[in-house]
């Protein structure tokens, strides 16, 4: 079965400001089918507004690609807000998202959430999917 994933929207930006760095890899394994991206429609909102954001320069097409991509190759789900306490309020979606859909939530910022082996950094993954597949 194809891994089910919830990208934090740090691993988006870091995906497109590097190109070659280990979250656009994690990207790259959504494009090619390898993983299978998990969303809500309070992270697409986050994706949108903050990939927008004037400073990182991000053209509108890059943007609207990666997002329709998401949209079109990934698993939309509605969920109940959990009541775990999380560092960052504003994180909540993406764990809810990640345990509705039994999937991995990838992060930067692994320090916001519950110790949990479903809580991963894009390297993490990376070296836990080298070989399979």
């Amino acid at each position: 079965m194809t891994q089910r994933v919830v990208i934090d929207t740090n691993i988006l930006v870091s995906s497109l400001w590097s190109p070659s760095g280990t979250p656009a890899r994690i990207i790259s394994l959504i494009w090619s089918g390898q993983l299978i991206p998990c969303y809500d429609s309070n992270i697409m909102d986050e994706y949108f507004a903050v990939l927008h954001r004037p400073h990182f320069k991000f053209s509108n097409a890059e943007v609207s690609t990666l997002l329709r991509f998401f949209r079109n190759a990934g698993l939309s789900v509605v969920v109940q807000p959990s009541t775990i306490n999380l560092l960052d309020e504003s994180d909540r979606k993406f764990y809810d998202v990640a345990k509705a859909c039994d999937a991995l939530l990838i992060t930067g910022n692994t320090r916001h959430y519950p110790d949990d082996p479903a809580i991963v950094t894009a390297a993490e993954l990376l070296k836990s999917h080298v070989g399979q597949g």
